[in-house]
């Protein structure tokens, strides 16, 4: 009688996992919306999405770094709390200690959990070697290139022997070339199991690199943060870049992450007690210059008015992390339209990558006030005022009850940059003043 196939049961598993952030009048705001997630054993999963989607913040929640709002992260079954995640994480950042050795660096992470002198340095030295650092055990980080040094990174990861390997976006510090030696070197650590892992889960925002490493790539949505697709790769390492089937995934993965119900309009980022009057939805502004849009709408322009955004993305030697906020905003104030991958120049952007500096200032503003709510608020909040002048704190504290400290900084910043550009008002740094521009 014939078995069927059972999946192995998950190793990490996230049930209705869920971020949000208490506000002083009680409401709250929805950074993660509830996501059900798991990670089973010998596979390799890819988190993809936009920046500031809450990628780094559900890897953090995954492996217990971060507490959940709601819901439960269970390891092997068990309740995490009840029992400790035996995972290690590989940040962006080196993170380095600079007076210790590449030795004692890897050695670290042991001898806080106790290891004794000679076994931990026995398994440093092996996992050294394994990594490609035989030779530097003496070196200091200073000593290092930047490919060395996230070895190091990879290597006091790996020492502790864990079961999943997380990596918030590792190879993004790095030039092209040595980026992708280190995936070719991971990726045979990992194929010629020379590591104990048993899983790997990689945060990145490089579309190309999800599909050349991950079994499975899960894109997220935004405001808040959702499972938008999740995406099954079946094809054997090593992959060709120029098969017909790398390039139609990665065509896919382009067309998802920006589609217009990319946005999940269905869950609201901010959630009110009974009783508490429901306020418009801020739109989140994405965080570019004037400038980078204008370049982008002059080559649409230039190549017809329609653009495939993968390709368009690797003629400009772009990412997608890259790409994407340009295309946001145009999108936004309605210079361009996006429809399954492709870019297309409305009439306004036609006339903004054509027109001068004056003009382009014209249409900029009129589509600023039609479309951003943030800066028809701060316009009239300046026309209220006798002496038309308010301090950024006013409109600061007015972001603050949507967004987080960090977040309500960039959107104020962004937010600034926009309305200079446009001349609704004028900023002094100095003094922290905008002042309505009189037309």
């Amino acid at each position: 009688m014939a078995t069927a196939n059972i999946a192995p049961a998950p190793i990490i598993e996230a049930r209705k996992l869920e971020k949000s952030y208490r506000q002083p009048d009680g409401s709250r705001i929805q950074v993660i919306a509830p996501i059900d997630l798991a990670v089973h054993p010998g596979e390799i999963i890819t988190l993809l999405g936009a920046s500031g989607c809450g990628k780094s913040t559900l890897l953090r929640m995954l492996t217990g770094l971060a507490p959940a709002s709601a819901g439960q992260v269970y390891w092997h079954g068990h309740p995490v709390g009840d029992e400790s995640p035996n995972v290690a994480i590989v940040f962006q950042s080196f993170a380095l200690f600079p007076w210790l050795t590449v030795l004692e660096n890897v050695e670290a992470p042991l001898e806080a959990r106790g290891i004794p002198p000679i076994e931990r340095h026995k398994r440093s030295l092996r996992i050294i070697d394994a990594v490609g650092l035989d030779g530097f055990e003496s070196a200091y980080p200073k000593e290092l290139s930047g490919g060395m040094k996230q070895r190091v990174g990879v290597a006091r990861a790996l020492v502790v022997e864990p079961e999943v390997l997380f990596m918030d976006e590792p190879f993004s510090a790095l030039d092209v070339l040595t980026a992708e030696t280190l995936r070719g070197e991971l990726l045979e650590l990992w194929l010629g199991h020379k590591i104990p892992t048993r899983a790997i889960f990689i945060v990145t925002h490089n579309i190309e690199e999800a599909v050349v490493l991950a079994d499975r790539i899960i894109v997220l949505g935004r405001n808040p943060a959702h499972i938008h697709a999740d995406f099954r790769v079946d094809m054997p390492h090593p992959r060709d870049r120029k098969s017909a089937h790398f390039l139609e995934l990665v065509d896919a993965i382009y067309r998802t992450l920006t589609r217009p119900d990319h946005r999940d309009e269905a869950a609201p980022p901010r959630t009110y007690g009974p009783g508490t009057e429901v306020r418009p939805k801020i739109v989140l502004l994405p965080h570019t210059r004037p400038g980078g849009l204008a370049g982008l709408l002059e080559i649409v322009a230039d190549q017809g008015g329609r653009v495939d955004l993968h390709l368009l993305a690797d003629e400009l030697s772009l990412e997608v992390d890259a790409l994407l906020p340009s295309v946001d905003t145009a999108a936004l104030l309605g210079l361009l339209r996006v429809e399954e991958g492709d870019v297309m120049i409305t009439p306004e952007g036609q006339a903004f990558a054509q027109g001068d500096i004056q003009a382009r200032k014209t249409i900029f503003r009129k589509a600023a006030l039609s479309n951003v709510p943030l800066l028809r608020q701060m316009e009239q909040a300046l026309k209220a005022k006798a002496n038309r002048t308010l301090n950024e704190e006013f409109f600061h504290d007015l972001l603050d009850e949507h967004f987080g400290e960090q977040e309500s900084r960039r959107q104020l910043e962004t937010a600034i940059q926009w309305g200079r550009y446009a001349e609704i008002f004028d900023y002094d740094a100095a003094t922290g003043k905008l002042t309505l521009t009189e037309v």
